[in-house]
């Protein structure tokens, strides 16, 4: 698994006297890319402080909900799930005129984040995000949410380099609970009485989501319903590869399935975990794998545990899923 480059906050350049004179709180002020650094260097911006700024603001976090609770699900809600909600819990409380902080898979005009009229603030997350940490940008998202008049959008930004990320403002300790819906009327409080241009909006986006269900016995599996077949999608926690071995003892052993025609068919790497992907049959619903994958559960804890070298049969089998892997982000 790609190796998690440091979070460290970016360091403020030094600046000389005369660029600290224009901002009384020595803030760094903001110039063009082309324009004089304001350090007095005589060199353009983007070529002198500008370029410590700008990687800062793309470098890559490869696992951005490490330390989260409900890390999985974050992914899963980021990648796999068309519409779900999950209530979050700020580490300062909720400020005042906030009821409450709800993330959601997708919002109305893929809005970043939304305050309703009675204060209730939206966190979007299945957004395109302006820098390389989603985490950063996410919580630059929500605190500015926090302070937006009641019924008001917000638009995203680049995060500024320093600035907090998820789990500088969520509790670590909240609880961490997605409600998957089987459309977007929690976009409405009052769906019933929507306007005929909001329930055509609905209608457009809860006929393209795909049907999906939560299973309750694990952690971070949902269910899914295809035309062609069924799925199941696992967001699991354990290194890479060492989660591949241990799919590669069960796979060689034929005990990777989930019951009576159910296939593992690969996986999906997304945020710094990986998903195993099982193919349903189509009579297979969410609550038929509930029992089966609560026992492959307990396989695969047994596998984990291994040290033994992979058989000949073990290797092969590892080379097939890891043939049938696809990065998602």
């Amino acid at each position: 698994m790609a190796k998690k480059r440091p979070q460290t906050k970016a360091t403020r350049p030094q600046l000389s006297d005369a660029a600290r004179a224009q901002g009384a709180d020595g803030d760094f002020p903001v110039v063009g890319a082309r324009e004089p650094c304001p350090c007095g260097s005589g060199r353009r911006y983007k070529a002198c402080h500008g370029r410590a700024a700008a990687h800062a603001a793309t470098e890559l976090v490869h696992r951005p909900f490490e330390g989260l609770s409900g890390e999985g699900d974050w992914v899963a809600l980021r990648e796999l799930v068309p519409a779900a909600t999950a209530e979050l819990t700020l580490k300062d409380g909720l400020p005042e005129g906030v009821p409450s902080v709800m993330l959601a898979t997708v919002l109305p005009m893929a809005w970043p984040a939304l305050r309703r009229e009675d204060g209730t603030v939206l966190l979007g997350l299945q957004n395109d995000t302006a820098s390389g940490d989603i985490s950063r940008d996410l919580a630059d998202t929500l605190q500015r949410a926090l302070a937006a008049e009641p019924g008001t959008p917000v638009q995203g930004r680049r995060a500024p380099a320093d600035s907090p990320r998820l789990q500088d403002l969520l509790d670590p300790e909240g609880p961490f609970v997605p409600v998957v819906h089987d459309g977007f009327e929690f976009w409405v409080q009052d769906a019933e009485n929507a306007s005929a241009e909001v329930t055509a909006s609905l209608e457009r986006a809860n006929a393209a989501a795909i049907p999906t269900v939560k299973l309750t016995g694990v952690d971070s599996a949902y269910w899914c319903e295809t035309p062609e077949k069924n799925h199941l999608r696992w967001v699991m926690p354990y290194p890479e590869e060492q989660l591949l071995d241990a799919l590669a003892r069960l796979h060689a052993a034929g005990r990777s399935g989930l019951g009576e025609g159910t296939r593992l068919v690969g996986s999906f790497r997304a945020h710094g975990l990986t998903v195993p992907v099982w193919d349903l049959p189509s009579g297979v619903g969410a609550e038929d794998v509930e029992k089966p994958a609560a026992e492959f559960a307990e396989r695969l804890a047994t596998a984990l545990a291994s040290e033994a070298p992979l058989t000949a049969d073990e290797r092969r089998a590892r080379g097939g899923l890891t043939n049938r892997q696809v990065t998602l982000s």
